[in-house]
């Protein structure tokens, strides 16, 4: 691995760029206490020429949101031809696409709250009230709101009054111009990180989520303190199993490759639900899949050298 130059990509112009940055810095230095030798590249204007003029042996994508998760940067490393650890660009946009991902894996039968995908032009058309009364009385209450793509929550509010539905509407739409729409479902909110390996896709230990104010929102999952994590998740042996299952089955039936998050709840009943896909998952000081790794009793660093071999050997 000390021969082989290796480009760790993050940063970017997506708002989730500073949390790219902590990301990419971290698996950096785990990758070279692995014995790698790393760069550390941002994703801008002089990515091209980088590509170009000084080819990786292979790069690591650290990008969080834009174009490093809905397929745009993989799929330029594929005209070039450069390895890259992660998921290829069609499924990437299959993945980044919140109600796309959902309607695959309700199609395949697993659970996945009830849904409805509406454009800004939907409300400003019809009518934002009788629009926003139909969606309460299809969906009930409370609801999830979140743009159809994204990430870190942005944009994301759990709406338990219908007063309050026109606000969360207004400040999901400053992130996007669709809104997903589903039931929220009250349980125990795990994540579950995926890792390919010889023997094909492995879960992780779930991690279970506690935000102090309730919602896993950008500043509960950004901010030291404000939320508890248990690392395995406490879960009984059979629901730990179902969340498992439901992980490597998200990563399957979506065609992600070498490395995956998957969102679930645990409902009070101990039904499973299926509620998004990272194909680029946090790296920072709070990230949950760091603490999967150690969950795991294994090494971050030694996780993505392995992954860097893969990619190589493709």
């Amino acid at each position: 691995m000390a021969d082989r130059m290796v480009a760790v990509l993050s940063g970017g112009l997506s708002h989730e760029r500073e949390v790219s940055i902590r990301s990419g810095r971290r698996l950096s230095a785990a990758l070279r206490s692995a014995g790698v030798t790393v760069e550390e590249w941002d994703a801008d204007a002089s990515l091209l020429t980088r590509l170009r003029d000084h080819r990786p042996d292979a790069v690591v994508v650290a990008l969080h949101g834009g174009e490093g998760e809905n397929g745009s940067v993989q799929a330029i490393l594929e005209m070039f031809g450069v390895p890259y650890v992660g998921t290829d660009s069609r499924a990437c946009r299959r993945a980044w696409d919140k109600p796309t991902a959902k309607a695959e894996l309700a199609r395949a039968g697993l659970l996945t709250p009830e849904w409805v995908v509406l454009p800004h032009a939907t409300f400003r058309e019809l009518g934002a009230k009788p629009v926003l009364d139909a969606m309460v009385s299809t969906l009930g209450l409370p609801l999830m709101l979140k743009p159809d793509q994204g990430g870190s929550a942005l944009g994301a509010h759990v709406v338990r009054d219908a007063a309050d539905l026109p606000a969360a509407m207004v400040g999901c739409l400053a992130y996007g111009d669709t809104v997903l729409a589903e039931q929220f479902i009250s349980g125990v909110e795990v994540a579950v990180t995926v890792v390919d390996g010889p023997d094909g896709p492995t879960a992780l230990p779930a991690v279970e989520i506690v935000p102090e104010s309730g919602v896993y929102d950008y500043t509960a999952r950004y901010t030291a303190g404000l939320t508890d994590f248990h690392a395995p998740a406490r879960l009984d042996a059979a629901s730990a199993k179902a969340v498992g299952e439901l992980a490597v089955a998200a990563h399957r039936l979506l065609g992600l490759r070498d490395v995956s998050r998957t969102d679930a709840v645990v409902a009070e009943d101990g039904s499973v639900y299926f509620l998004e896909v990272n194909v680029s998952p946090g790296l920072t000081e709070t990230s949950l899949l760091p603490m999967a790794v150690e969950a795991a009793g294994q090494s971050l660093g030694e996780i993505y050298a392995g992954l860097i071999e893969r990619a190589v050997a493709r």
